[in-house]
């Protein structure tokens, strides 16, 4: 279930929620982009994830909305960070028409380090290669916000 930052659960569907924040936040003038990142991390025998997002208000700040959910299946660290590749982009494919109409302008962040000496960077090429092929805009750390900050928080 989606959920607002403070834990109160969203009254709508995602969709129907993300169109009222578009059309409230256009009647307000704020131009919006939108960021989608997922981060997870694992206890144990379960890896908990956190899909998030976020809603930023050009010179006015923002919010976000996350969704939670755990997994046993064991995995290397790879197919755990192309599974948050796929939840961010199961996400944005199903926002992408409603931000399209409303002209606002959405960013994949993936949890995928550039650096080489890092574990996740086993990930990169097909997580790049992954979003870009979908027609998003893709970012990696340091960039990646959404996923390496936002989504981080959740899971950690």
């Amino acid at each position: 279930m989606w959920k607002k930052f403070n834990g109160e659960p969203l009254s709508h569907s995602i969709l129907e929620e993300v169109e009222l924040v578009l059309i409230r936040e256009s009647q307000a003038k704020n131009k919006l982009k939108v960021c989608i990142g997922t981060d997870s991390q694992v206890y144990g025998t379960v890896t908990e994830y956190a899909t998030v997002i976020v809603f930023l208000r050009e010179s006015r700040g923002g919010f976000m909305y996350i969704l939670q959910d755990r997994s046993r299946k064991k995995m290397s660290i790879k197919e755990r960070m192309l599974t948050e590749v796929a939840k961010s982009i199961d996400i944005a494919y199903n926002l992408c028409e409603l931000l399209d109409k409303h002209r606002v302008d959405l960013e994949v962040h993936a949890d995928i380090n550039t650096n080489p000496q890092f574990k996740s960077n086993s990930a990169l090429s097909e997580a790049m290669g992954y979003i870009l092929s979908m027609g998003f805009v893709f970012k990696a750390k340091p960039e990646a916000f959404a996923s390496s900050y936002c989504a981080n928080k959740i899971v950690n």
